[in-house]
């Protein structure tokens, strides 16, 4: 019988701040959402590593080597004589060790405590390995957590998971207070510019190229406007091709004439500089490549906050942007990023009428909110014995 009026005490595994990662800061951003909730334990983090070690907080109760199977072994023999009543799961292929993250199976076949698994990846077309994994993952859990609700039939037919245990909740995003716009544009030295921003790890997915080329056209009509893009290339990228990527973007600027209209700042944002960025923008813009991406943390953040999106139609941003929250440009397609920008800089009464549509599903999106549902899950979850019984089977 379970005891309902003890504490929960519920367990993290993924990455872990410091390490430079966005799962490791949803991880670290819904852990401190729980502190705050009444009926749980502060949470503890099972971290995974990759080829560096970090120096983690005390929250971190133990590591596993992505690479070492025993590590593995050792942390779910472990976890099982422990009082966790629920383990929740961040999976992303790339984390996890083996084959697309193969050596997770066996861990979940291991343990003896109900876990659920949030998916920060659903693929359209994945492996067989990819699909089988995620299936096995699902078939394990109490509950399955996706962030787009365009994945959730894909989880159903692509990945056979139980509909029943499927449940959507939208990315979290912080709740930081900060100056207003102008204020923060004096504050940065951008007072009477128009601001189009782009923030995140650097790499050549995130199509920084034709949001550069895009600002040819929009500065002949605007020459005050600035497109500034925030953030440090993304480690794996830089450990395997360096600055490559960041370096042809300058070159592209200075090529284009454009030293004036791009800006670079080149480092690891805090959540602060993060939010104030976003309330500074004009204008946030993900020019992607990627058309199957199905959640961008980036993209929840600018929809956090309010900002008037141009984008490009990933799927994402196609289900965040609709009714009236945004505008979609093509792929690879500066002209049609051109357009859409011009066309919110030269229509503020649009502008203001987006920024209300896209706020208004913003503020459900914050922090304090989401982990409301996640804590309701684990309750459900946890209070329901018999289906995890039926799981491991």
């Amino acid at each position: 019988m379970v005891d309902t009026n003890s504490n929960r005490n519920i367990v993290f595994l993924g990455t872990s701040l410091p390490r430079e990662c966005g799962i490791a800061t949803f991880t670290q951003d819904l852990l401190d959402e729980f502190t705050q909730i009444k009926g749980f334990d502060k949470p503890r983090i099972i971290a995974v590593n990759n080829n560096e070690s970090y120096s983690y907080k005390e929250q971190v109760m133990m590591q596993i080597d992505q690479h070492e199977l025993s590590d593995y072994n050792e942390a779910v023999d472990h976890l099982n004589l422990t009082d966790v009543d629920l383990l929740v799961i961040q999976h992303e292929f790339g984390i996890y060790g083996g084959e697309s993250g193969e050596y997770l199976i066996p861990f979940v076949e291991r343990l003896r405590i109900p876990y659920m698994v949030i998916f920060h990846t659903v693929l359209t077309k994945p492996t067989t390995k990819q699909r089988l994994i995620m299936n096995r993952l699902a078939e394990l859990s109490v509950k399955v957590v996706t962030m787009a609700q365009s994945t959730v039939r894909d989880l159903i037919t692509i990945y056979d998971i139980d509909a029943d245990k499927i449940a959507f909740i939208h990315h979290g995003v912080p709740d930081v207070e900060t100056e207003s716009r102008s204020k923060l544009k004096e504050q940065y030295g951008f007072a009477d510019r128009k601001i189009i921003s782009t923030f995140g790890f650097l790499s050549p997915g995130k199509g920084i190229e034709y949001g550069i080329e895009a600002m040819r056209g929009v500065v002949t009509q605007h020459p005050d406007s600035l497109y500034i893009i925030w953030g440090k290339t993304h480690p794996v990228v830089k450990q395997e091709k360096g600055e490559a990527y960041r370096q042809k973007l300058m070159d592209l600027v200075k090529k284009l004439e454009l030293t004036d209209n791009v800006l670079f700042v080149d480092k690891l944002l805090t959540q602060e500089e993060v939010i104030q960025s976003l309330v500074m923008s004009d204008v946030y813009m993900t020019p992607y490549l990627g058309k199957d991406q199905a959640v961008s943390g980036t993209l929840a953040y600018g929809v956090g906050y309010g900002r008037v999106i141009v984008s490009t139609p990933y799927r994402y941003a196609e289900e965040m942007l609709a009714e009236g929250r945004g505008l979609l440009a093509d792929f690879r397609d500066s002209s049609s990023l051109e357009a859409c920008i011009l066309k919110l800089l030269g229509d503020p009464a649009l502008v203001k009428e987006m920024e209300a549509h896209t706020l208004a599903l913003g503020r459900t999106m914050i922090w304090g909110e989401i982990a409301k549902s996640y804590a309701a899950i684990i309750q459900e979850s946890i209070a329901a014995p018999d289906l995890f019984k039926r799981s491991v089977i």
